[in-house]
């Protein structure tokens, strides 16, 4: 894919960005946690330093229903001023943009071509944007699987590059599937059936899969053992039938040998540690048991490669979250290459503090579960020189 080393010279020019700051925000608007924009600025001062005129900054902020208030990037922009360190100026729309250095349109979301699966609809829209600027930059990784107006039309009308944070996210994950240090080891946890084509993927690329989490607990159910009232994805395991057979079959996939389990579905349940196979009627699986994270440590600490979707456990919830804290220590242990896919595996990985002791803590669930399953990504493929 081009990259900003591609970029012509950009003295005078005006680089529209698409970047990520959906970030938390409070009942008025204002940022609560910032991490996704501190991640954008080596980008954006970048561009600054080679000379660009203008940056035009486009983001989504949440799923907007009716153009709400606290859903406008406003506030956004007044912390964006606090992070670089000069003024940016804020767009009521998307057109009519001023000499300002730095500009945010508003939410994206709030137009409906932005979404529209009509592709001329997003294509008009992209066109819109596009006419903002000479070249166009996407820094946004943990968008870059849809096929939104800002993501993949903006680049059919002006030449399109990856930012860097989206580079080093794509490049990383494309050398762990492509040319991994051996052995790789693949840790699949979470709820959602949606990971079983990651793991059916991976079963032609990984040398172990260890599964956890209630995903683990849904492929032992289908192997007829009990798991109480553990929560399982039962219609989504009842959809991909055939792929939760192969996966079955293979001595790649570990499963868990013992569980924490409770009573309820609460931080101060009534606990105990069980065999996988003795878990009690009316109780739950919220955490691997004791076997199971050292049977699954042994493993990461020999591996050279580390990908790790999906926490394995309750994590936020102290009785619940050892087997994720020693997942994560074994990782580091390793001295792999350790990848954590987005979403609730990078939440776990910095509650624990351990974020800067990984190669990448992925800013995108969705897309980097997506490259796991060997999909392309509309929005990076269109960046291909």
């Amino acid at each position: 894919m081009k990259t900003l080393r591609d970029m012509p010279e950009l003295k005078g020019k005006r680089v529209i960005v698409r970047v990520d700051f959906n970030v938390p925000l409070d009942e008025t608007g204002n940022v609560k946690n910032d991490k996704r924009m501190r991640q954008a600025l080596p980008t954006l001062q970048y561009l600054l330093d080679h000379g660009a005129r203008q940056l035009v900054l486009m983001t989504h902020v949440g799923r907007p229903k009716n153009n709400e208030p606290n859903l406008k990037t406003d506030k956004i922009a007044k912390h964006l001023e606090k992070l670089i360190g000069q003024p940016v100026a804020k767009v009521d729309g998307w057109s009519g943009v001023p000499e300002t250095k730095i500009v945010l349109l508003e939410n994206l979301r709030f137009h409906p071509g932005e979404k529209s699966k009509i592709e001329a609809e997003r294509d008009a829209f992209g066109r819109t944007l596009a006419d903002l600027a000479d070249f166009y930059v996407n820094e946004a990784f943990s968008n870059s699987h849809r096929a939104h107006a800002s993501m993949t039309s903006v680049p059919k009308f002006i030449p399109g590059f990856a930012g860097l944070g989206v580079e080093s996210e794509v490049k990383n994950i494309q050398t762990a599937l492509q040319n991994p240090a051996r052995p790789l080891v693949a840790v699949i946890g979470g709820l959602k059936a949606d990971k079983l084509p990651a793991i059916a993927y991976l079963l032609g690329v990984a040398d172990h899969i260890l599964v956890a989490g209630a995903l683990a607990f849904a492929l032992l159910k289908g192997e007829g053992i009990s798991v109480g009232a553990s929560k399982i994805d039962e219609e989504g395991m009842t959809e991909m039938a055939e792929l939760v057979a192969a996966i079955q079959a293979s001595s790649k996939v570990l499963l868990p040998q013992d569980a924490v389990v409770a009573d309820h579905f609460a931080e101060d349940a009534k606990h105990q540690i069980v065999p996988v196979t003795a878990i009690p009627d009316g109780w739950m699986a919220l955490d691997i048991g004791p076997k199971t994270i050292a049977r699954y440590s042994d493993i990461l600490k020999t591996a050279k490669t580390i990908l790790w979707f999906g926490p394995v456990g309750v994590f936020e919830w102290k009785p619940f979250a050892e087997g994720t804290r020693q997942i994560a220590q074994a990782m580091i242990a390793s001295k792999a290459t350790t990848i954590v896919g987005g979403g609730d595996s990078a939440g776990a990985v910095e509650s624990l503090g351990l974020q800067d002791q990984m190669t990448l803590v992925s800013t995108g669930g969705g897309a980097s579960l997506e490259m796991i399953e060997g999909k392309a990504l509309p929005a990076i493929k269109i960046l291909e020189k």
